[in-house]
């Protein structure tokens, strides 16, 4: 089922560059992995239908492979008071605090119109986190002969994607930087590390099944391999390649991790992602009752680590990181995917 998978992907090796998105999965780096032979992916949940659509032509430009887009399955947003957690902001970010003001809808892009981009430019490869998309959504894809790709982090959530009719699953273990692929509504994350997830899914759900969370080193991706994984997907290493569209003090930061200094935090977007800690996350601990929900949290916090990051100030940016963040290193992605893949 494996090699099968990887001919369906189009890739000769089992390297997926995750989706990021917030920009830093830029076309240059989506097409150099796609030309060392991984399978590229553009994060581009954050982004408008004009920028999916520039992006996609410019990776074209750049690479004749197949690439992948990734953006959020839909989930209700909801409106609530802003006024207690815009003075908790002020509060706990005082030299950020004329960045913060009550923000109206849309909190994020529009979902109809972003998947009217992949149909039009007819992306061949695209996976969902957060959820499963409508049925409708899903049934157009699939006449645009599209390979859906969906985002797990329980057998619970594995099992309903396969119920949707996807052709593949990304199994998400905890060590992952970034957001928790977590259904809405789920009570509990499980939480589970990747390798037990791993197991889980192969045993229990017929999909052939890639794996994301922690993933540096080549033998990592040849142990997944040898449990019958299709392809290993890696994130956190690729934000500090050269390619990466990253914020230079973001990769800096990351690259000046030496141990795990990661953790679980809802402080930045409302949902529970992994970042390296820094003085907003412990500053945000007291109010996490107060959090709001996502993406409202996420678009309220937005012009702090847009300002911090133009002033090189990592303390208050999110720096989403697995893991195995303290071995990151500097090398460009064509480097990385034939390290990995060695």
């Amino acid at each position: 089922m494996a090699s099968s998978c990887l001919q369906q992907l189009g890739i000769p090796l089992p390297i997926i560059q995750a989706p990021m998105a917030g920009g830093i999965t830029s076309p240059e780096l989506v097409a150099t992995v796609c030309n060392a032979g991984g399978l590229g992916s553009l994060g581009a949940a954050y982004m408008t239908p004009d920028a999916i659509s520039d992006a996609i032509n410019r990776i074209r430009e750049l690479t004749s492979k197949p690439f992948l887009v990734n953006l959020f399955a839909p989930e209700p947003c909801v409106s609530v008071p802003q006024t207690a957690m815009c003075e908790i902001l002020q509060a706990v970010c005082p030299d950020f605090a004329s960045e913060v003001h009550p923000v109206e809808p849309p909190y994020c892009p529009d979902f109809e119109t972003q998947l009217e981009v992949l149909l039009d430019e007819r992306v061949p490869l695209v996976s969902f986190t957060f959820g499963i998309p409508a049925k409708h959504h899903l049934q157009n894809l699939r006449e645009n002969d599209c390979f859906l790709i969906g985002t797990a982090t329980s057998l619970q959530e594995a099992q309903a994607i396969y119920d949707a009719g996807f052709d593949a699953v990304v199994a998400q273990g905890i060590e992952a930087g970034g957001h928790r692929g977590t259904f809405p509504g789920s009570e509990q994350d499980d939480a589970l590390p990747l390798m037990d997830l791993v197991k889980q899914i192969l045993a229990q759900v017929d999909l052939p099944c890639m794996a994301a969370g922690g993933i540096t080193q080549a033998q990592q991706v040849q142990a997944l391999l040898d449990l019958g994984v299709t392809a290993a997907q890696v994130g956190t290493a690729f934000i500090t390649t050269q390619e990466s569209g990253a914020n230079d003090t973001y990769k800096q930061a990351l690259l000046a991790q030496t141990d795990d200094t990661t953790c679980l935090t809802k402080a930045f977007s409302g949902r529970q992602a992994r970042s390296v800690e820094n003085t907003f996350i412990r500053a945000m601990a007291p109010h996490r009752d107060a959090i709001l929900p996502f993406p409202l949290q996420n678009k309220l916090t937005r012009p702090i680590r847009a300002k911090a990051g133009q002033q090189g100030n990592a303390e208050f940016m999110s720096l989403w990181a697995g893991q195995r963040v303290a071995q990151c290193t500097e090398l460009s992605a064509e480097e990385l995917v034939k390290q990995l893949s060695e």
